[in-house]
């Protein structure tokens, strides 16, 4: 299928273009590090400092230490002592709200399924079973 004319053109048009920018990368890389034979050995930093800042390892995780106590020093002070406690069968905190990442239609769905559950088991059939007319002389 790419072996049409209009393919391989374009095709031999990408491997001159590749040449081309291969080349001008390779000399703007070399001037960037200040490894251009051509170039003077002071290499101009400017444009590397607008595209990346150079940082050592021991600098990252010092910083990231210091975020974490900050983080940790954060949460002590927003904790107030009225943290949510969700009840897991009824999903909701003890003030009675969902949380907020439960969406109004699952809410909604769990609540009519609640609702289903709650009467199932209140609710009394108005026939009673043979089991139950047994059970009922003995315990009145």
């Amino acid at each position: 299928m790419a072996k049409s004319l209009r393919s391989k053109w374009r095709r031999k048009c990408r491997a001159v273009k590749r040449v081309r920018y291969g080349e001008k990368e390779l000399a703007r890389l070399k001037k960037t590090l200040g490894i251009d034979e051509n170039a003077s050995n002071d290499a101009d930093m400017s444009d590397i400092q607008e595209i990346a800042t150079v940082t050592d390892a021991k600098a990252i995780k010092g910083s990231k230490d210091k975020e974490n106590e900050v983080e940790n020093v954060e949460e002590e002070k927003m904790d107030d002592g009225t943290a949510r406690v969700y009840n897991k069968k009824t999903l909701r905190d003890q003030y009675g709200n969902y949380p907020v990442w439960m969406n109004r239609r699952k809410i909604l769905k769990h609540k009519k399924g609640r609702a289903k559950s709650q009467k199932a088991t209140t609710k009394k059939d108005k026939h009673l079973t043979r089991k139950d007319k047994k059970k009922e002389p003995t315990e009145t």
